[in-house]
């Protein structure tokens, strides 16, 4: 063993400290020949035929010295080091070829690299605390006789089609954490941007910030401790309005209060109600809800009924609303399934001692989820387009490997001297295949550099074209170890790729054609056919890029296209949120209801209402409408879409009344309530009869509302979907109007231009009303068509990319193609060819090698794109107009790339062509 580790070691000192051993090996092969050369002498040789009869007969010195070199070294790595030196002169003597081929691997790799990382930053990034990997998450699948009949908070359907969400009462944490062992000391906290936007009043300026509820252990069991400050603890979370106190986070610390060590102990007023700041949060700890977006405030849970009011009951108190997440630590040697199973039990035990279980209601089913990427329902949104767009960055870095392989294998003819001379002097077919790869790796080396600074470049694209203009990206696509590692990977299997066929070409030089520069021959055949076969495989690829990309840029065209129901034109949209400290009902109505007017007096203002859900903003409300005198049975729901408007609602957003009358100024609070309905509505509960003047409840029992108008259907929440039965009510005749209001504002110019004048208008109502979400209705609506934009912005890229690259490779193999038949073309001309003929045999050439690849793309794309349907409207996968004009473009392109080599084939002199030989 001793042996073998000084052997060890002094490979690894020859490795770097390679002259010192092989100078004395050469000293002592010097002195014997020296010794040899002078007993020749002795025997009566001259000294010249001394000096020769001793080299005969001491060896081959330079085998002697690589023997010796591999007994004391790593002579492969020394090999390899000398194979990627002579690679890269390869490359540096041929800079036309070998830039286009490392512009090719860079677009692919730096493609494929910036997937990786937003697929990265979706899906595995993690918790910016110690340990992330303990966490476990608590959530249970909903059924519909779940005792769970009120839960707040964002929910996804997992793959066996089961409603999983994560919120949980409070009471029932309570319960729980005392029982509670397989996970240690159990945690809760609650993202209030789930419900409602926070307002701050930081030096006199109000503006919307993000929070989480925490319980007093949070910090404690996630292990993260604050820079500044202390951090909240179990005193400050004791009972319910025992503490409102904050720690900030880091970002909100640097760009509110510029990084000042005094924020401690500074006020501040979070839905107008003093809050006192105690401590501030790592740099990119970012809560236990997101993994990329950083809260600006942590507060104790205790601090809800003063921060997050939601009626007469705190919700610390009311065990049937369920609304904040519950997270612990795995323990050692403790496995999920175990800890789940204990869980479980324990878990009916705290419902039933937190609240009674109605007769027919059953417990939902517990499950134990990784909590390192937090309560990460986000996950389940890019779950499915996630794995399309690797599957096409796949695609561009094989049609791109395609590409460097068909112009390696066209060097690779005009290296046919230098390989068979290499061969000629006792190279075997293994040592030229490695120099071959050596060479692939030294392309690769240079265009996994470049491609890395591609995908470092365009590492965000993604996330932003999935973000909505007015607000930050949810995902932030970082680069660390992984996305090196990743780029080192596919660039080394970029280099086998490419390297294989210019390797295996190289093996089937034949000596005795190449030493006669006789190149032109069955090798040049060989290469030919498969530089063609590439070719066809390039434009295939290209095919299916471009197929994918016209359907989804097709479906953004049908999507713009459609009506909405309304003028989106020149709205500027923004809501306000009156804390109901300040203004609880019906004083939240006035306060809108002033700032409406505050707002309609300034000029450039053509009119101004308010609605509770904004049009195409992906939600939207629902309620019963039961019509007085029809017999409705008791189970049969008869759910549709619910507005709350302004009065001046149809005529701001464009939407016409078709019977009967809009709101108007003797719709008072005072006065008896009226409704306009859609004539979807009408349609679906009327049928033929007028239905103005009829009367409506939301509920049995309920006041009657009369129907005073039929208005244009409009698209509610969704633009895909058709425009739902709806009907509208008006907020100020609401006893219990919701908090949250968007304001809709027409005005005569860019809508942008009065956002000063509406946000003076705002503060001189109130200073503590911060506008929420400002944006246009155009960009609205852009942001309700994120996916499908920015797959249209993505498959797009790289449909370009790959009809660039089938351009250089249609270019390429004709290019190669003209010069092996430079004699034939002289020959050709010589017996009365005329120049046209040239150029049509060469563009057939190119054109029938192009239908070869968009026939078999065709075939390819009619089965795969049938995996697009769920994202297409508007169209099917197999559109024919897409797939005829994806084929007539590659075509076009062929014949363009292919133009230039034909002209330079119709313009060879057939004497000089003669004479090429």
């Amino acid at each position: 063993m001793t042996q073998r580790v000084r052997r060890f070691l002094s490979q690894v000192r020859c490795l770097f400290i390679e002259k010192e051993p092989n100078g004395g090996f050469r000293q002592e092969i010097e002195a014997h020949l020296q010794l040899l050369t002078e007993e020749f002498i002795q025997r009566g040789m001259s000294r010249e035929e001394a000096i020769y009869a001793a080299r005969r007969q001491f060896g081959n010195i330079g085998s002697l010295q690589e023997q010796q070199s591999e007994a004391r070294g790593f002579a492969w790595i020394s090999d390899l080091f000398q194979d990627l030196k002579y690679g890269f002169r390869v490359l540096a003597k041929n800079p036309g070829v070998s830039v286009i081929a490392v512009i090719s691997v860079a677009l692919g790799i730096g493609a494929n690299t910036a997937v990786f990382a937003a697929a990265k930053a979706a899906l595995l990034d993690e918790l910016s605390v110690p340990d992330p990997e303990e966490l476990r998450l608590l959530a249970y699948a909903q059924s519909n006789h779940s005792v769970v009949e009120h839960d707040w908070g964002d929910f996804y359907t997992d793959k066996r089609g089961r409603t999983v969400l994560a919120s949980f009462s409070y009471p029932v944490y309570r319960a729980l954490r005392q029982e509670n062992h397989a996970l240690g000391d159990l945690f809760a906290f609650v993202d209030l941007g789930q419900f409602e936007h926070l307002s701050a009043t930081i030096d006199g300026r109000a503006e919307v910030v993000t929070g989480e509820l925490v319980s007093g252990n949070f910090f404690r069991e996630m292990r993260v401790s604050p820079i500044l400050g202390r951090p909240i603890q179990p005193a400050d979370d004791a009972h319910p309005g025992a503490s409102a106190v904050a720690v900030i986070s880091y970002s909100f610390w640097e760009r509110r209060f510029n990084g000042s060590p005094d924020v401690i102990g500074k006020t501040i007023d979070v839905n107008l109600i003093p809050v006192t700041i105690i401590g501030v949060a790592p740099r990119r700890f970012s809560g236990a809800s997101h993994v990329h977006a950083e809260q600006d405030l942590f507060m104790p849970l205790s601090a809800q009924p003063l921060v997050f009011s939601r009626g007469d009951k705190p919700l610390l108190s009311d065990p049937n609303t369920w609304w904040i997440q519950i997270m612990g630590r795995k323990q050692p040697g403790i496995k999920d399934e175990r800890a789940r199973s204990s869980l479980v039990v324990r878990f009916a035990h705290a419902v039933h001692s937190a609240m009674t279980v109605p007769k027919g209601r059953t417990l939902p089913t517990l499950l134990l989820l990784p909590g390192g990427r937090g309560w990460n329902y986000a996950e389940q949104e890019v779950e499915h387009p996630i794995p399309f767009l690797v599957a096409l960055a796949c695609l561009v870095l094989l049609l791109s490997c395609v590409n460097v392989a068909n112009l390696l294998l066209s060097r690779c003819t005009s290296r046919s001297r230098e390989i068979s001379t290499r061969l000629a002097v006792g190279a075997n077919h293994m040592r030229i295949v490695r120099q071959m790869l050596a060479e692939s790796l030294s392309l690769a080396i240079l265009g996994g550099a470049a491609g890395l600074l591609v995908g470092y470049a365009s590492r965000n694209l993604l996330p932003k074209l999935l973000s909505p203009s007015w607000g930050a990206p949810t995902l932030n696509a970082s680069f660390d170890w992984r996305v090196f590692a990743f780029t080192i990977v596919i660039s080394a299997v970029s280099a086998v790729a490419f390297g294989v066929a210019p390797a295996w070409r190289a093996t089937r030089t034949d000596v005795n054609a190449g030493l006669k520069n006789s190149t032109r021959g069955v090798t040049d055949a060989r290469h030919g056919a498969v530089g063609r076969l590439l070719a066809a495989l390039q434009v295939c690829l290209c095919v299916l890029l471009l197929a994918s990309a016209g359907l989804f840029l097709r479906t953004l065209l049908n999507l713009n296209a459609l009506h909405p129901g309304f003028d989106k034109k020149g709205l500027l949209l923004f809501a306000l949120e009156p804390p109901a400290k300040r203004y609880p009902a019906p004083k939240n109505v006035e306060v809108l209801h002033r700032v409406e007017e505050k707002i309609s007096e300034l000029p450039g203002i053509q009119s101004v209402t308010l609605s509770r859900e904004a049009l195409l903003a992906q939600s939207w409300s629902n309620a019963d409408f039961l019509p007085v005198g029809q017999q409705i049975a008791k189970e049969e729901e008869r759910h549709v879409g619910l507005n709350w408007v302004g009065s001046g609602f149809f005529s701001t957003m464009g939407i016409p009344i078709l019977k009967g009358r809009s709101f108007n100024g003797h719709d008072a609070m005072s006065s008896h309530a009226v409704a306009v309905i859609n004539a979807t509505l009408a349609r679906n509960e009327f049928g033929a009869i007028n239905p103005i003047g009829a009367s409506v409840r939301m509920k049995p029992g309920g006041d009657p509302i009369e129907i005073v108008g039929i208005c244009g259907d409009a698209k509610y929440g969704w633009l895909r979907d058709k425009a739902p039965a709806t009907f509208y009510l008006l907020y100020t005749q609401s006893k219990d109007a919701p908090g949250s209001m968007t304001f809709e504002v027409r005005t005569k110019s860019n809508p942008k231009n009065f956002l000063e004048a509406v946000r003076s208008a705002v503060a001189s109502v109130d200073k503590d009303l911060p506008l929420i979400d400002v944006r246009t209705q155009e960009e609205q609506i852009a942001a309700s068509m994120a996916p499908e934009r920015s797959f249209a912005a993505v498959t797009s890229a790289f449909g370009i990319i790959a009809l660039v690259l089938a351009g250089i490779g249609v270019y390429g193999v004709v290019a190669s193609g003209v010069s092996r038949q430079v004699n034939e073309i002289g020959v050709r001309m010589a017996l009365g060819a005329q120049r046209e003929q040239v150029v049509r045999m060469v563009l057939a050439e190119a054109i029938g090698l192009t239908l070869l690849g968009i026939c078999a793309g065709l075939l390819g794309a009619l089965f795969l794109t049938r995996f697009l349907s769920s994202f297409l409207f508007g169209l099917k996968p197999n559109d024919m107009v897409t797939l005829a004009g994806t084929a007539i473009l590659i075509l076009l392109v062929a014949v363009t790339a292919a133009w230039a080599p034909a002209q330079r084939a119709a313009s060879i002199e057939p004497v000089l062509a003669l004479r090429h030989e």
